[in-house]
């Protein structure tokens, strides 16, 4: 797989968070992160996918609708991540529930997106092709959250 370009992107677009994370707001880095990774991942999906004409067409329209939804996700993520940020030395016991809460409710959204739009994509692929975009997706999904989660500083 040649998700090694992918995992390059995240390293290099990654590591101005934690200075941030623990400054200020991290939003600007993160979105910059975030279409980095989207435009790769667009083209990481291409390549392995090997999709034909009639499969491309069927393809990205829903591909394309999940990753628009999935960015709506992104920015609660941000903004969650800005928040935490901005009360990282002074946070209260209400506020670091309130930022878990938010927190545990975007990972089930994201759950349930992605669990949708699998299967969105699976009726519109043939089989190995709709597994292989899953294997891919998720792939992809744990290299970013390991290397984000990475480089936020734990609450102290």
């Amino acid at each position: 797989m040649k998700i090694a370009s992918l995992a390059l992107a995240l390293l290099l677009g990654a590591s101005p968070l934690l200075t941030h994370a623990q400054e200020s707001g991290v939003v600007t880095d993160e979105q910059i992160l975030i279409k980095q990774v989207q435009a790769d991942k667009r083209a990481v999906y291409a390549k392995n996918l090997g999709l034909t004409d009639g499969e491309s067409r069927a393809f990205w329209p829903v591909y394309d609708d999940y990753e628009a939804k999935s960015k709506k996700l992104d920015d609660r993520f941000a903004k969650l991540i800005d928040n935490y940020a901005s009360s990282y030395d002074k946070m209260s016991d209400a506020e670091a529930t309130g930022i878990l809460k938010e927190k545990m409710a975007i990972e089930r959204d994201r759950m349930s997106l992605k669990q949708t739009y699998t299967a969105k994509i699976a009726k519109v692929l043939p089989a190995k092709k709709a597994l292989r975009y899953a294997q891919l997706e998720t792939r992809i999904e744990t290299l970013i959250r390991s290397q984000v989660y990475g480089i936020i500083p734990l609450a102290r």
